[in-house]
């Protein structure tokens, strides 16, 4: 017979992670290190320029490899900051479609600083990086010992703006997100206590308050 307990009680489904969309400014930074993303979940937009004609063959051969989580976005016009303008067009639509969804923009152009600062008024998760190994999740894998890690923490959640969690079980949740394999519950909480320790977060009655350095 079935199982009619099992019927009225489903097993609860896990929590889907939000995508981590990686949008590059291909006009100002040309990344070397592309196959970094193919050990993690991230979607990549390149953006390339009007008058861009080549791209080189190591980019290209990292793209497809990345298969139908990366695609190319060819701008139209070479006016002042137009490519910017088409990532801040691409940001604003997919977080409409997302919003839970993660924005690295990967650029040394610091014109995107007030862009994203608006944003995270509008708790859009936004963060630019210069470089892709600068990306929190990246930093995580690469880390060689627990500060580095605690330093690509305070950097993630410097950058969610007034979107950090404010739960101990939230803060907990969102550092495991950051983390390539799960993490059991003893070890993230001995995070959570090292950023009590130095001072990055303030807990009373499992409310989380924060005390980072500017981002």
């Amino acid at each position: 017979m079935p199982d009619l307990d099992a019927a009225n009680h489903p097993t609860p489904k896990e929590p889907t992670l939000p995508t981590n969309y990686v949008l590059i400014d291909f006009e100002n930074v040309r990344p070397k290190n592309l196959e970094v993303l193919s050990q993690h979940p991230f979607k990549v937009l390149v953006f390339v320029g009007a008058s861009q004609a080549k791209i080189p063959f190591d980019l290209a051969e990292a793209m497809q490899k990345l298969g139908d989580d990366a695609r190319y976005v060819k701008i139209s016009g070479n006016g002042n900051n137009a490519l910017d303008f088409h990532i801040a067009f691409y940001i604003g639509q997919l977080s409409i479609q997302e919003p839970e969804a993660y924005f690295h923009i990967i650029s040394k152009d610091t014109g995107f600083d007030p862009l994203i600062k608006h944003l995270k008024g509008r708790k859009i998760k936004v963060q630019r990086e210069k470089d892709l190994a600068e990306i929190p999740v990246l930093r995580m894998s690469t880390a060689k010992n627990s500060d580095e890690k605690i330093d690509a923490i305070v950097k993630n959640l410097a950058g969610r703006g007034q979107s950090r969690p404010r739960k101990v079980k939230t803060l907990a949740n969102t550092i495991n997100s950051l983390f390539t394999q799960k993490l059991p519950d003893n070890e993230l909480m001995a995070i959570v206590n090292t950023l009590k320790q130095k001072k990055f977060i303030v807990v009373n009655d499992g409310n989380v308050s924060y005390k980072l350095p500017k981002n």
